[in-house]
C-alpha cells in the first residue's frame, strides 16, 4: 500500500467517522502536522501509530482490525458503513504525484551509487535568523526512501521539516518543506568523494520565523553522530531523543573556526579588500569531509541522548587546552 493510496483511505474514514484532523491528532496523542503528512500522502504512519489509529477506528465500527486497511477503497467504505458509490470524494484535494525535474535520472543514478555515504544522523550548525550572535543546532535524519530518492528529516524546537537530498555531482541539493509553519527550504551543500560523508557544509535559503517570513540565506555545516543501524525502529527512537534537545547551542560552545566558516563578511567593502562578493561556500573553504582513517571515529555529539560517545575528538569541537607546563 502506497502513501498516497493510504492518504486516500485515511480520508475516507475521517468523512465516515465524521471526524476531523485535529481531532484524530488530539485523540493519538500526535501532532497536527503529522497527521498533515499521513494526509498529503507524505509518509504512512509507523506501525506503532498505525496500531493505535487501528484500535481508534474499532472503537466506532466495531470489529475493524488492521487487516481493513488492505481493502480497497469501495470495500473499506463498505466496512465503515458509508456508501461506496462516495469514494471518489474524500473530501481532501488529490495529493500531488511530485514536480518533475529534468535531472531526476541523474538523481537516482548518483543516488544508487552513492546515497550510501550520506544516510545517518546528522547534527548542524547555523547562525540563529532570530537570535543575533548565536547559533542553532538542527537534527536530521537522512534515509533511503522506497522511490530510490534520499529523504531527510530535520528537526529543531517543535519545527518539522521533510524534504529530500538531491546528489549531483559533488554536491547535494536540499529541497524540502517546513511543514510546521508552511514554508519552503532549499540547500546546496558540498558532498564528499569517501564512502561515507562526516562533515557536509554549505547555504540555505528559507523564510525567518518573524511576522514578515524574511526571505533569509545563511551557512550551515552538518556533522555526522551516528550511522544508521539498519533498525528502522530503533533510529528514529534514536532520531527523536537527539532531537529533543535545545537547539540553542551555549554561549562559548561553537568552535571559532566554525563561527569564521558561518559568518564571514561579504559585500562591496570585503570585495574591494580582495574578498567575497556574494554569500558563499566555496570549495577552497568547505569542511567537508569523510572519515580521517581513524583519526575521527564518531563526531560531535556524543552528549546527545541515544548518540555514541565519541573515541576522540570531533574536528568541529573547540581545540583542547593544553596543560600546565608543572603538570
Amino acid at each position: 500500500m502506497t502513501t498516497q493510496t493510504f492518504a486516500a483511505k485515511l480520508g475516507l474514514v475521517l468523512k465516515a467517522l465524521s471526524m476531523s484532523r485535529g481531532r484524530l491528532a488530539a485523540d493519538l496523542g500526535v501532532d497536527k502536522s503529522v497527521v498533515g503528512r499521513w494526509m498529503t500522502g507524505v509518509v504512512k504512519p509507523s506501525g506503532h501509530n498505525l496500531a493505535r489509529l487501528t484500535a481508534l477506528v474499532a472503537r466506532q465500527r466495531e470489529g475493524f482490525n488492521a487487516l481493513d486497511w488492505d481493502r480497497g477503497l469501495e470495500g473499506l467504505a463498505r466496512r465503515l458503513g458509508a456508501d461506496p458509490a462516495a469514494v471518489g470524494d474524500t473530501g481532501e484535494p488529490p495529493a500531488p504525484m511530485g514536480i518533475p525535474l529534468a535531472l531526476l535520472d541523474q538523481v537516482l543514478t548518483n543516488t544508487r551509487l552513492r546515497g550510501a555515504a550520506y544516510e545517518g544522523i546528522f547534527r548542524s550548525t547555523r547562525p540563529a535568523a532570530m537570535a543575533p550572535g548565536r547559533f542553532l543546532h538542527d537534527h536530521g535524519l537522512i534515509r533511503r526512501a522506497p522511490n530510490g530518492l534520499l529523504r531527510l528529516t530535520l528537526r529543531c524546537a517543535g519545527t518539522v521539516v521533510d524534504g529530500w537530498m538531491l546528489p549531483l555531482g559533488n554536491q547535494l541539493f536540499c529541497v524540502a518543506a517546513d511543514i510546521t509553519s508552511g514554508a519552503m527550504l532549499f540547500g546546496v551543500f558540498n558532498g564528499v568523494a569517501t564512502h561515507r560523508a562526516d562533515i557536509v557544509d554549505g547555504l540555505i535559503l528559507g523564510s525567518a520565523l518573524d511576522a514578515a517570513r524574511t526571505p533569509t540565506a545563511a551557512a550551515m555545516i552538518f556533522e555526522r553522530l551516528r550511522d544508521l543501524s539498519g533498525d528502522e525502529a530503533a533510529d528514529a527512537k534514536a532520531f527523536e531523543a537527539m532531537a529533543a534537545c535545545d537547539p540553542l547551542a551555549p554561549e562559548g560552545s561553537v568552535p571559532e573556526r566554525i563561527i569564521h566558516l558561518l559568518t564571514r563578511d561579504f559585500g562591496p567593502s570585503q570585495l574591494a579588500r580582495g574578498g567575497e562578493w556574494l554569500l558563499q561556500m566555496p570549495l577552497a573553504l568547505s569542511m567537508a569531509m569523510g572519515p580521517a582513517f581513524g583519526e575521527f571515529r564518531t563526531f560531535g555529539g556524543g552528549d546527545a541522548p541515544g548518540a555514541a560517545a565519541p573515541t576522540s575528538p570531533s574536528p568541529l569541537s573547540p581545540p583542547a587546552k593544553p596543560a600546565p607546563e608543572n603538570a
